[in-house]
């Protein structure tokens, strides 16, 4: 699960580096008109009447490990269900960054594929592209029920009010607690800290230096930067999000960026936390080697966590802690992961149909209770949760209860809709390389600078991007 799920290596980040200009020469390739198969129209369900049999749907992924062998369990009951009409051929195209930069190859090219899943931060760019065929279409066209995709979930991927991609597997930050290490401290874990100074109060009780146990680790990565404003209420990027039109700035060298870039350095400086660096493998592990009391992580690693700590402690999740005392009230967490992307541009109207029955099918209850069960991603539509198998998974891991619980405590709104910005993963390295200079120095004086340093560094690509949109 960890290298699908927006985890990047030197070689994803030297291509994050250079987005921009590959971003502007892409979506300047991009665009077709409004028939055959230049259209971005949803077609109907006799699309597929007539069509040479069988429609081969070509799905671009970056799921690997436990992840690809449930989603071939999803491909291969559709293909069956289906069979002599639609053929799902499931590829394996890299990383999310990997994925994304094939794409834009692809469209280049005038070779893309009939289905893409792009992670969370790639959106901008794919409705920007001009390439696909919104959801929206296909919902409208059918008047499919979309009533049952979590509301929370589903928000992310829609922009003035559509639906543009469907969630498929989706993610939120946690708490991770060492529940042993917590009553040896004399703290109660069914009481958990809910904010970052009620971290550092407790990390300061959990803190012993001659067991080489620290109170508090996470990988610096720029996720929970980004989930931590959110929680306030604030704004990542400008324009309401890049929701009501196309973001020019970031915000994160305001206040939340100082606060948490000094917080953390001193966490670190004191002892209380450990640095671990961006690496998750890193910070994964320290956790379940039982020297970490608290840790940030994804619901994804709920199950590795439990498994992976077996015989040695014991887990709790509690709900991903505020910014300040606790939050705002528009504030939340927010999702994680990846959509489905029906391509439109130079495919047949019996193509973009047969991937929509696809994401029909994987989107349905039954479907995604599987998907849920055997990956450990949240279910994006909420009857999964009502399904028989899902009911025993979650009574073996009843700790994803409180992920439940953070997902339905907060109704969508701005803030927790996340930043829809076109250089959005250079942006998340961006705010990772202001926190990692500030933590290393190991002065909380330098917080303001560093992350102001990191925010202008965007300035010129993200004028670069809109300027290749707006032509």
């Amino acid at each position: 699960m960890r290298s699908a799920k927006i985890r990047r290596g030197l070689a994803a980040r030297a291509l994050v580096g250079a987005a921009a200009l590959a971003l502007t020469a892409t979506m300047a390739a991009c665009g077709g008109s409004d028939s055959g198969t230049n259209s971005t129209d949803a077609p109907g369900a006799d699309a597929l009447k007539g069509a040479k049999s069988p429609v081969t749907v070509e799905f671009w992924h970056s799921m690997k490990g436990a992840n690809v062998t449930a989603l071939k369990q999803i491909v291969d009951k559709f293909n069956a269900a289906h069979q002599g009409k639609i053929v799902v051929k499931p590829l394996y195209v890299g990383e999310y960054d990997d994925a994304i930069a094939k794409y834009k190859t692809a469209v280049q090219q005038k070779n893309t594929p009939e289905l893409i899943q792009v992670y969370d931060i790639g959106s901008r760019f794919m409705i920007d592209s001009k390439q696909t065929v919104p959801m929206y279409k296909f919902i409208a066209k059918d008047k499919w029920d979309a009533s049952a995709i979590e509301p929370n979930i589903a928000s992310y991927y829609q922009f003035d009010g559509k639906q543009w991609s469907m969630p498929f597997n989706s993610s939120m930050p946690l708490l991770y607690i060492n529940k042993d290490l917590f009553k040896k401290a004399g703290l109660d874990p069914n009481k958990p800290p809910k904010n970052l100074d009620e971290i550092e109060a407790d990390a300061k009780k959990l803190t012993d230096k001659k067991k080489n146990i620290v109170g508090f680790n996470a990988a610096i990565y720029g996720w929970y930067l980004e989930q931590l404003m959110a929680t306030n209420g604030d704004q990542y990027c400008n324009d309401d999000n890049g929701r009501k039109g196309l973001a020019s700035k970031v915000n994160f060298a305001g206040p939340d960026g100082i606060k948490l870039a000094q917080w953390w350095t001193t966490m670190v400086k004191k002892g209380y936390a450990s640095n671990t660096g961006r690496t998750t493998d890193a910070a994964q592990q320290a956790f379940k080697s039982g020297t970490v009391a608290m840790e940030l992580e994804s619901t994804g690693e709920l199950r590795d966590f439990i498994n992976g700590s077996k015989g040695k402690f014991s887990v709790a999740a509690a709900p991903f802690p505020r910014l300040t005392g606790n939050g705002a009230p528009d504030g939340g967490t927010i999702i994680g992961g990846a959509s489905l992307w029906i391509d439109g541009i130079g495919h047949t109207d019996a193509q973009k149909r047969a991937s929509w029955e696809f994401v029909k099918f994987a989107s349905s209850p039954a479907m995604q209770a599987s998907w849920h069960t055997g990956t450990g991603y949240f279910p994006v539509n909420s009857k999964a949760l009502d399904e028989p198998t899902d009911k025993a998974w979650v009574k073996q891991y009843p700790q994803f209860n409180v992920a439940v619980q953070q997902l339905h405590s907060a109704k969508p709104s701005i803030a927790s809709s996340g930043c829809a910005l076109g250089v959005m993963p250079q942006a998340r390295q961006a705010a990772e390389e202001g926190l990692e200079k500030t933590i290393t120095s190991g002065d909380p004086s330098t917080a303001a600078a560093n992350m102001k340093a990191a925010a202008d560094s965007l300035a010129k690509p993200i004028a670069d991007y809109n300027r290749a949109v707006q032509k």
